[in-house]
Formats: structure tokens, C-alpha cells, sequence
């Protein structure tokens, strides 16, 4: 393959991830998702109480001279995602306390630019079998963009306030890892020892992509990101340089069924809703000059004006500024203080925008 070859959307590439990647074009994927190996340094086998040997990694493919040779694979790998990924393209990294620390300190100084560390809390932590240590029942995963003070970014930050019953995503994820039916086992063993969870990486594709968006893995294992990405409507590159496991991935990927359009529609940040003044539910008729709002305990009242302002006692200015006023407040969203009466109930005005956008849209 030649520089700058463009790669087939929804493929997987068996191969050094390195020499891939070299052959992609700049700015040309939306977001990438590593998984790196983490030069765990284990030494000797390790076994539960019952004497049965617990399956780590031990593979060639994480073990690494010494940290000299870690660091330098390390910024090899993030100077080719950096090149290729686009300037409001973002890069999530997952690692344990083994790797992660020396990973955040030459991403940035290749350049990018950290938006949030979030902690992976597990739900079921391998135990601690030798007892000399806490348990190690989390990984640390980096968000971030290519360029400093990165901007444009996409962050659905509606739709993982949907995801959490309406209430900010916080740092800390509790998800489990992955168990059961989800796990890819070949011959009775697990297929890879570090298979990640679907809801992880389900979570961080709704969070940072949109659909039809191009996502690369460079370390794609048993293909978790690009199952996930292929089913909420991503594309998807996946790079491996383990046989078994681009089998493995292929094979997974191709049973894979991707939803439809309205199915991946998500909450739109209030940031792309059309914006609707106060004034236009005045002139279109849905709230007539001199009628009354309330509060939704009726403790304060205000009449409307030809010209969308409010007026409550003394004070006359917009909605939000009336709502302040009344309360003794600094400040108050309007939209959803105010209620308009009909048939003796209160609904919230915001009832009415909502409405009017709708009709608008």
C-alpha cells in the first residue's frame, strides 16, 4: 500500500498497527478508540485459593523490554493517530495504573489536548488472591482532542444525560466487565484476555461520535468497537496484528445487525434547537397580552405584554429576568418557572416551545 492509500470504511487490516495506520490520510478519521497493551510486568503464574491458575495476560504482544522501549512504541502509535485524526476528532485511551501515567505524559506532549480522565469502576473486580495489595477495581480511560484548547468536539451531552436518568454523566462509570454469553471463549478458554465490555465502549460512541462516523481502533483485539460501533451506525477501521483474534472479529462483526435511522436518534443538545424568544408564542396567539402566569405553587403571578415581556408587581423585563425578581434570585431559567393555566391545571411555558419548534421544524 501506498502513502495516503485510503482504507476501505468496515474493514479489518491484519497487521502491525504502526505500518497500517502510516498509509491512512491526515485527518480522516472521526475518532479513534486504543485499547494498547498495557506492559502489565507480571512475573510468574498467579492462582486462586483453590489452586487453579487465573488467566492473565501473558501474551508476547504485551511484553516489552523495559520502559525505554514501552515509551518509544507509545509515542509511535499516538504521533500516527494525532496525524490522522481530524482537528474536532477526539481520541479515547484505556489503561491500568501499569501504563496509563507514562500514556498521559506523551500524549501530551505530542499535542493533544485532555478533556476528562473517567475512571472505569467495576462492578466485579478480579479479587486480590495474594492479599498484599488492594484489589485493582478500576482502569482509567483519557478523552481527548489533537489540538491544545481543542474546540468543536462532538460531546452528546444530552444523550448521556438521557443515559443516566436526566442527570449529568459524571467521571465515574460502574459498569461491569465483560462475563457470560459476551464473552468470546475458543477451545473452553477465553479468546483474549482483555476483552472489553460492549456498554463501555456503547457509552463512549453515543457519547463522541454521531452516525456514520469513522471510528479507528488500533488495537482491535476480538473487534468490541467495532461490533458496537456497527450496531449504533458508526464505521468502523480495525487494526490487529493477531490472526486468531481478526478471525475471531470478523466473524462477530459480520452477525452483527446495525439499527435503524430513528432507532440511533438521540437527544439533541439544547445548543442545536432552534432558539424561540419568549415574544413569538405572544405573536403567534398562544399566550394572549395581559393573561397570567404562575409558578407551579402559585406564590408568584406576572401578566404578559404585547411585546413578550413580563410584569410582576413593579418589575417589567423578560421572563427569566421577572423570575429572578420575584424570587430574590441572581438568576432564573423562565422557560421553566412560568406556568400558563388551562382548564384550571398549570403546565409549564416551556410546553409551548417545545410546540411552536416543533411546528417551525
Amino acid at each position: 500500500m501506498s502513502k495516503q492509500c485510503k482504507l476501505e470504511r468496515n474493514s479489518i487490516h491484519l497487521g502491525d498497527s504502526l505500518q497500517v495506520m502510516a498509509v491512512m490520510p491526515d485527518a480522516s478519521v472521526d475518532m479513534v478508540f486504543a485499547d494498547p497493551p498495557y506492559n502489565l510486568q507480571l512475573s510468574g503464574d498467579l492462582h486462586r485459593p483453590n489452586n487453579s491458575r487465573v488467566a492473565g495476560v501473558d501474551n508476547a504482544w504485551d511484553r516489552f523490554k523495559d520502559f525505554a522501549s514501552y515509551d518509544a512504541f507509545t509515542n509511535a502509535w499516538l504521533a500516527e493517530v494525532h496525524r490522522v485524526l481530524k482537528p474536532k476528532g477526539s481520541l479515547w485511551v484505556i489503561g491500568s495504573y501499569h501504563n496509563i501515567f507514562r500514556v498521559g505524559a506523551i500524549l501530551q506532549d505530542l499535542g493533544f489536548w485532555i478533556l476528562n480522565d473517567i475512571i472505569w469502576r467495576k462492578t466485579n473486580p478480579m479479587p486480590n488472591f495474594r492479599g498484599k495489595r488492594f484489589t485493582n477495581a478500576h482502569e482509567t480511560m483519557i478523552w481527548c482532542t489533537p489540538s491544545p484548547n481543542g474546540r468543536g468536539y462532538t460531546f452528546n451531552y444530552e444523550a448521556m444525560k438521557a443515559l443516566n436518568e436526566d442527570l449529568q454523566m459524571r467521571s465515574d462509570w460502574h459498569l461491569p466487565i465483560c462475563t457470560g454469553g459476551e464473552r468470546l471463549k475458543k477451545n473452553g478458554e477465553k479468546a483474549h484476555p482483555t476483552q472489553k465490555p460492549e456498554a463501555l465502549l456503547h457509552r463512549i460512541l453515543l457519547a463522541s461520535t454521531n452516525p456514520g462516523d469513522l471510528v479507528l481502533d488500533p488495537f482491535f483485539g476480538t473487534g468490541t468497537t467495532g461490533a458496537v460501533a456497527k450496531h449504533l451506525g458508526r464505521d468502523f477501521i480495525g487494526i490487529d496484528a493477531e490472526p486468531g483474534y481478526v478471525e475471531l472479529a470478523r466473524n462477530r462483526i459480520a452477525v452483527i445487525e446495525r439499527l435503524g435511522a430513528e432507532d440511533l436518534d438521540v437527544t439533541p443538545s439544547k445548543r442545536t434547537l432552534q432558539r424561540i424568544p419568549f415574544g413569538w408564542l405572544v405573536e403567534r396567539g398562544m399566550l394572549r397580552p395581559g393573561s397570567q402566569l404562575y409558578d407551579a405553587r402559585r406564590r408568584y403571578a406576572a401578566s404578559v405584554r404585547a411585546d413578550g415581556s413580563l410584569v410582576a408587581n413593579r418589575t417589567r423585563g423578560s421572563i427569566h429576568q421577572v423570575a429572578a425578581a420575584v424570587q430574590g434570585s441572581p438568576a432564573c431559567n423562565g422557560w421553566t418557572f412560568w406556568c400558563f393555566e388551562e382548564k384550571g391545571k398549570l403546565f409549564p411555558i416551556d410546553m409551548l416551545r417545545q410546540k411552536l419548534r416543533a411546528e417551525l421544524n
